[in-house]
């Protein structure tokens, strides 16, 4: 068992102590697990002052016990946050990322006057030395839709999801930060040309309405013309693009943002982890082994990042003919297997279906149709749905008590 308590200064001289209990032969596997329940909570970020509940000071305790329980104490602003059920939610789903955790308590408690002090005056220096202030709203669920290389499907399954999501009655931004291989404008059946507004000076993204929600989307594809420019971009330059559909863009009110990430780990990838480093990824691959193999690299990247996974999408799973029967052209396993390596869930898996390009190649994504994929995606969705939350302000402790304990399932541990 280890107890923490620990304040932002004494984070600095952890690797001393680590190193004098090394050599006094204290027990490391306490102090790893400690370090890695530390990384999970700096991606779980207090909504209203945009900064990690570590940095700010907010986790006064960690206590885990060899039978796999994990006792949290996080000091809020004050007792009726409004935000508090968003923290626990994140809390819980970062926990998932821990394997040696199989339980998680929570244990509120209030800020003194001078730690809030503290704390504000720590916010309002993070955000002043914030290289990137996006246009994102706090309250928005970014999801990164990633893969290792390119072929397998990912932009498809970018815009069915966002269309999905926007389907169930919300508003979701669209991000094409596939800078090189632009192609939603083409699968989301939107075309024209990006324009500002003359009074707040900023980007307004193209809209779509799909039934009772709303697609707000940006792209390359908006700015070029897609059959005669070549974008003979690199690194910085592809950044400083990127970053200005971050910055520079009029996103307004959203649920959710999902991005649709270039293949492979490139300065764009890495980038985009610096600037929403609040974001949820989501893992395409195909049954392939050495589509898995190069997938586990992106997961690698998003991990390093402390970017949580969300789970995994198997695409092009198996054909299905008419008579239901199932032909696995391109393998099986291969979504699972990379679920249990990362020890997250299997969203779903997309069959190969004609319709996927059909609806790709007319603008009209084929979740909104019938048919085996549209099936898998609309499952899909509500399992996105189920393992991202969007945020709900109004979810929170004046309007009723919060559970504080939750058990978790591993999927390494089962």
């Amino acid at each position: 068992m280890f107890i923490l308590q620990e304040t932002t200064a004494e984070r600095k001289g952890l690797w001393q102590k680590t190193l004098y209990d090394f050599f006094m032969g204290v027990d490391q596997s306490g102090l790893e697990i400690k370090e890695k329940v530390i990384n999970q909570l700096r991606g779980v970020v207090d909504p209203e002052l945009g900064s990690d509940i570590v940095d700010l000071g907010m986790v006064k305790e960690i206590d885990f016990k060899d039978t796999g329980d994990l006792h949290i104490t996080i000091a809020l602003t004050t007792a009726g946050c409004p935000l508090k059920a968003q923290i626990q939610k994140d809390v819980r789903l970062r926990m998932k990322n821990v394997v040696e955790v199989s339980s998680v308590k929570i244990e509120w408690t209030e800020l003194t006057d001078e730690e809030r002090a503290q704390t504000m005056d720590r916010a309002r220096f993070n955000l002043s030395q914030e290289d990137v202030v996006t246009q994102i709203p706090q309250t928005t669920k970014s999801i990164m839709i990633a893969s290792g290389k390119g072929g397998v499907g990912k932009s498809s399954v970018t815009a069915n999801i966002a269309t999905g999501l926007a389907s169930r009655g919300l508003t979701v931004g669209v991000l094409d930060a596939d800078i090189w291989g632009f192609s939603i404008p083409q699968m989301l059946g939107i075309d024209g040309r990006l324009a500002g507004n003359e009074e707040t000076k900023k980007i307004v993204p193209l809209v779509k309405n799909v039934g009772k929600g709303m697609l707000k989307i940006i792209s390359m594809g908006f700015l070029v013309d897609e059959n005669k420019a070549s974008l003979n971009w690199r690194g910085l330059i592809l950044n400083r693009a990127v970053r200005h559909f971050l910055e520079d863009v009029e996103w307004g009110d959203m649920d959710y943002l999902v991005i649709d990430m270039p293949p492979g780990t490139g300065d764009v990838q890495m980038g985009l982890a610096k600037m929403l480093p609040r974001s949820d990824m989501i893992v395409v691959t195909t049954p392939s082994k050495t589509v898995q193999t190069v997938a586990t690299r992106v997961a690698s990247m998003a991990q390093s990042y402390y970017l949580r996974i969300a789970g995994v999408i198997e695409n092009m799973s198996a054909f299905i003919n008419e008579e239901g029967n199932r032909y696995e052209i391109f393998g099986t396993g291969g979504g699972e297997k990379l679920a249990q390596e990362l020890g997250v869930p299997l969203l779903g898996s997309i069959p190969i279906d004609p319709f996927v390009s059909d609806g790709s190649d007319t603008g009209v994504p084929v979740i909104l149709g019938e048919g085996h994929a549209a099936e898998s995606l609309n499952l899909i969705v509500d399992e996105v749905l189920a393992a991202i939350p969007k945020v709900n302000p109004i979810d929170c402790t004046a309007h009723g008590s919060l559970e504080t304990s939750v058990t978790i399932s591993n999927i390494s541990n089962s």
